[in-house]
């Protein structure tokens, strides 16, 4: 599994001209789910996601985790995280579970974060979205459980 975590003072998901899901300071987690994924990858990012110390704390320092910030992540699954762009211009996707696993996975991720006391929205699994968001710093953090 990937995960590309941006911390943001703002981030939505709009599908078809309607907001489907917004928070305020948090994180945008786009989160990628291969063929071999397995619980244990949940288990890796889940920790991580968690455990990150990327918020100010009071002398701006990033030190403080997402839960001690007080943020919310906002998880929009996004397949093309498992692109393989090794040959030519055209992006393989083979890497990328099927939609049915990419789901399960997905919505086990968010609900892993929820049973340990992180406020999640979710985008649109499998819709056209459109995400906007406020990237703080920037900071962006990219996860993989397979290069941990």
């Amino acid at each position: 599994m990937k995960a590309v975590i941006q911390r943001v003072s703002s981030a939505s998901v709009t599908v078809e001209n309607t907001i489907v899901s917004q928070i305020k300071e948090g994180y945008l987690l786009l989160l990628g789910v291969a063929h071999e994924d397995t619980d244990t990858d949940i288990d890796y990012l889940l920790k991580k996601t968690i455990g990150l110390r990327i918020f100010p704390d009071e002398d701006k320092n990033m030190n403080l985790s997402l839960q001690e910030a007080g943020g919310s992540v906002l998880v929009v699954s996004q397949f093309t995280l498992c692109a393989d762009t090794r040959k030519g211009r055209r992006p393989s996707f083979i890497h990328a579970a099927p939609p049915e696993k990419a789901e399960k996975f997905y919505l086990k991720f968010c609900s892993s974060l929820e049973e340990h006391g992180v406020s999640v929205e979710k985008g649109a699994f499998g819709a056209m979205m459109q995400v906007q968001l406020t990237n703080e710093g920037p900071v962006t953090i990219v996860l993989d459980s397979r290069n941990p």
